[in-house]
């Protein structure tokens, strides 16, 4: 299912196979929530954006349609109109957001709808027949999501249960898998490492989860809203207790110097809302930093939004354009835009996969991941 094809330092450079194809990593998940990208980005055009691996939602595809409507029309895959690698997240980070709405017990989470206040139950069993239900190739464990910072004897007890959980949804998931009528029975499992940013439950965590035989591991609860120095030092502290024969995942990560420097910390796969929703309000990213295509500087700029880039937006249309139909609230604006921000996102992570096939990883985290991060003259 995974080979790490050579390294550089701690950075990877890997191969995940799965039932929809092989994805080249490391490799950045585009989220498309509901079974689409915010600002009317459709599946079809993923494959022109360079996205591998496509990320749907369990706990909003459960509300709506509901995942039993997916399973009878054929799958998310068929349902969605996407071929390729696709992820499904538990929804335990959505459940747990819900923080006024939901009651944690050793079984699961009792919460109600943020659409209708209707009464939901989700346990380990129940977000593994969801996944199984939506037929993605990767599912996650169910997982609790502490707040950071989070008191030491929560999160201690919260990774604890999560421990628990994650033995309940193998058991679940072997079986699902197992069934004959399983939509995708070559369907793996990832385990999610948590722990707040208390370094010792996190090594803990990460240890006694790494005994459970996943198809890959992620380190979730982080960049939520906790300093980046303390992100990476506990993506630092985490990682040499990850199976290095599986794929490595950071979930909810992050700027494009956040990806460079978790890849150099050995992370292999991302996903983040940040480029659809930053583009949703005029915020690009180029290869000489962000800028705001509202300004108006932009006014008379008939210049691509990146001279550098490839994007089926750079290469048709103008900075002067895109600020002309943001200021007009044309609809168009965001879609030209979600498009140009996946399309880097995506073309980042090829550019890092170049840099580390020829040995030049190094170089690369040298010129851009400040130049990434800071604004385009």
């Amino acid at each position: 299912m995974f080979r790490v094809i050579k390294t550089e330092g701690a950075a990877r450079r890997g191969e995940f196979i799965c039932p929809h194809g092989t994805a080249q990593t490391p490799v950045f998940m585009n989220v498309g929530t509901q079974g689409a990208i915010k600002g009317a980005v459709s599946a079809l055009d993923l494959e022109e954006l360079g996205c591998q691996i496509e990320l749907s939602n369990t706990y909003h595809l459960h509300l709506r349609p509901g995942d039993d409507v997916v399973r009878q029309l054929g799958g998310l895959h068929r349902f969605m109109r996407w071929d390729g690698p696709m992820l499904t997240d538990s929804g335990g980070f959505q459940v747990f957001s819900l923080a006024g709405l939901r009651k944690i017990t050793e079984e699961g989470v009792t919460f109600s709808s943020h659409i209708d206040g209707k009464r939901i139950f989700m346990g380990p069993e129940e977000s593994m027949r969801i996944q199984s239900n939506l037929g993605s190739d990767v599912a996650m464990a169910f997982d609790e999501c502490v707040e950071n910072p989070a008191p030491y004897d929560y999160a201690k007890a919260s990774c604890e249960r999560t421990l628990r959980w994650l033995g309940r949804c193998k058991i679940e998931h072997d079986k699902l898998n197992s069934l004959p009528d399983c939509v995708n029975s070559g369907q793996v499992l990832f385990g999610i490492n948590q722990g707040a940013t208390y370094e010792d439950l996190r090594v803990w965590h990460m240890k006694e989860t790494a005994k459970i035989d996943c198809g890959g591991y992620a380190i979730g609860g982080l960049a939520v809203g906790e300093p980046t120095e303390v992100m990476y030092r506990i993506v630092e502290a985490v990682e040499p207790h990850m199976p290095a024969d599986k794929p490595r995942y950071l979930m909810g990560v992050g700027t494009p110097s956040n990806i460079i420097e978790a890849v150099a910390r050995g992370i292999d796969f991302f996903d983040c809302v940040m480029p659809a929703r930053n583009a949703r309000h005029g915020k690009l990213f180029t290869w000489q930093g962000a800028l705001n295509i509202k300004n108006e500087r932009f006014k008379l700029d008939d210049r691509p939004i990146d001279p550098g880039c490839g994007c089926p937006v750079c290469r048709n249309f103008s900075r002067a354009y895109l600020r002309h139909l943001f200021v007009s609230g044309e609809m168009l604006a965001m879609r030209l835009a979600v498009m140009h921000n996946l399309f880097f996102y995506n073309e980042l992570t090829r550019r890092i996969r170049d840099a580390l096939d020829g040995g030049q990883f190094a170089a690369f985290r040298s010129e851009y991941a400040q130049r990434l991060a800071d604004r385009a003259d």
